[in-house]
């Protein structure tokens, strides 16, 4: 389960009023010329301050859905507005909605590059102590049909002169060859274990593979 906490892109209290009271009157829970709560009243409806409730009539008077006379009032003066404005706030609101998400994402991708590259150094690092502790732990490499060198013993590839890593051994089935001379023949499906340097794998895979493979002399 993600216990992450959302992030939530706030919108001012006073448009979320404003926005409410548009909402009734496109329901068609006040009309045209009807009047609403006074500020106070609105105030205390919504549980906000004087200010909060005057900016949010203020709102809706800019976008005339609302007219305000002294002594009347707050009227409801276009259903059309409302309908409009009420468009407009719900698309903002999506808006919002997907930055929320997009950056909920961006936090969690973030956060997981973050603990892949703590497992990346872990592993490199376990992995150069493993090597020093083990510094003969070899290399293997099997021996397919792909390699020009298949069915040659390793004296006639010259496989130390042209790879410096040194052959230890050769499985071939169930069966495990130890220190095999220069005269072992490397067959298909051979496993070859060689010691060398820490780049001696990439080498002895381009000699065994190259396309275009040449034995030095």
């Amino acid at each position: 389960m993600d216990n992450q906490v959302k992030i939530k892109i706030a919108i001012p209290k006073y448009q979320q009023i404003a926005a409410d009271i548009a909402a009734r009157v496109a329901a068609g829970k006040y009309s045209v010329g009807d009047k609403i709560y006074a500020r106070s009243s609105l105030a205390s409806q919504y549980g906000v301050s004087a200010e909060t409730a005057r900016r949010a009539v203020c709102v809706l008077s800019d976008l005339n859905i609302v007219s305000t006379e002294k002594g009347s009032g707050v009227v409801i003066s276009s259903y059309e507005n409302a309908v409009k404005f009420l468009k407009q706030y719900q698309d903002i609101t999506t808006i919002n909605d997907i930055k929320s998400s997009m950056l909920q994402s961006v936090k969690r991708q973030k956060k997981e590059m973050e603990l892949l590259n703590n497992y990346l150094t872990e592993l490199i690092e376990k992995t150069e102590h493993f090597r020093s502790a083990h510094p003969f732990m070899p290399f293997q490499i099997i021996v397919t049909a792909e390699t020009p060198l298949v069915n040659q013993s390793i004296a006639d590839i010259r496989f130390w002169q042209n790879t410096a890593a040194t052959i230890v051994a050769i499985k071939r089935k169930e069966e495990i060859f130890i220190s095999p001379g220069p005269y072992a023949v490397l067959l298909e499906n051979d496993i070859i274990y060689f010691v060398g340097t820490e780049d001696c794998l990439e080498r002895v895979k381009n000699f065994l593979y190259s396309p275009i493979n040449q034995i030095t002399d």
